[in-house]
């Protein structure tokens, strides 16, 4: 519990979220110890990486570094220069485009090879990989698991809310984050069946006064269950592992609104490690190290690009000052 509150202003910092907020959320680790099972997960998507790599190559190392908690992607660039890395791909643990699923890893990543100076391996970005067929698939196998605990003749009723971290307002209209969103979850929906499902938002934590993307998942649960739906499939396809927003916010928060409510609330797992999803990374190498490689994609909007434009997916901070 004492490395959560720094944690947490690390993570806020610039931000202008008020310590009472973190004093709020640094509650919810309370109850879990103060430990998120981010870190575990992490760590066994890089064994699992790793094993996979062995298995069937490329023959590369893997390296763990993390933006806001220790091992921190500097004391990782230390490590890979005196092992002598001239250059990595970076793969980050987001599959969608906005400013810190996107744009601030880049920032942090220059930040971390400017205390390096000339001896900084360069870093490549792997693409966004919202539509790629080793993420929607094992998204769909978690959904029709979900699904599985609902009577079968009740499943076809069964509201499906795909959930994802709003973002302000101001900052979605300038990025791809809803248009990936839902394409994502248009895919997976088309894979697993699924007639109706609805895209909410969780975890907001700016001002109230400050539009943010919606509806909240809690707010359409309460509004579905007016309606009479009485049993509900909550799906994170927003993030890759589960941390504290997906165990609280959903496995926690959103839990209590059905039991007030009276309605099940069933949560689908997030991909973490699935087989699928660790062979899509190894895939997401190849296309950068093997010129004959496929570039997995479904839908129509095709493969994000490799190289990010100069602009993209700016803070709020940066849109002011356009």
């Amino acid at each position: 519990m004492a490395d959560v509150m720094p944690f947490l202003r690390n993570v806020t910092r610039g931000r202008g979220v008020p310590e009472r907020r973190l004093q709020v959320v640094a509650k919810h680790y309370e109850m879990f110890d103060g430990v998120s099972p981010i870190n575990g997960q992490n760590r066994a998507l890089v064994a699992a990486l790793e094993e996979l790599f062995q298995e069937k190559g490329p023959d590369l190392p893997v390296y763990f570094g993390n933006r806001n908690w220790h091992p921190f992607v500097s004391d990782t660039l230390g490590t890979m220069i005196e092992d002598g890395v001239k250059r990595a791909l970076v793969f980050v643990t987001s599959g969608f485009s906005s400013y810190s699923s996107c744009r601030q890893y880049l920032e942090d990543l220059e930040s971390a090879r400017a205390l390096y100076g000339d001896k900084a391996p360069a870093l490549e970005k792997l693409r966004v990989f919202y539509n790629h067929p080793g993420f929607v698939g094992p998204m769909a196998q978690s959904v029709q698991a979900a699904l599985s605990v609902i009577p079968s003749d009740r499943r076809r009723s069964a509201r499906i809310l795909f959930t994802a971290h709003s973002l302000p307002l101001a900052m979605a209209q300038a990025c791809n984050y809803e248009l990936q969103l839902n394409e994502s979850c248009r895919l997976v929906a088309d894979l697993a069946s699924l007639a109706h499902w609805e895209l909410v938002y969780q975890s907001r934590s700016g001002s109230p006064s400050q539009p943010w993307l919606g509806p909240d998942v809690c707010e359409q649960i309460t509004q579905l269950s007016r309606s009479g739906a009485v049993e509900f499939v909550l799906v994170p396809i927003g993030f890759l592992s589960d941390n504290m927003e997906v165990i609280y916010d959903l496995g926690v928060e959103a839990h209590q609104v059905g039991e007030e409510l009276g309605v099940k609330v069933i949560r689908a797992a997030t991909v973490g490690t699935h087989p699928g999803f660790v062979e899509m990374i190894r895939q997401l190498v190849l296309e950068r190290t093997d010129e004959d490689s496929h570039r997995g994609v479904l839908g129509l909007l095709g493969p994000a690009p490799d190289v990010c434009v100069l602009d993209c997916c700016p803070s709020l901070g940066q849109l002011k000052t356009r």
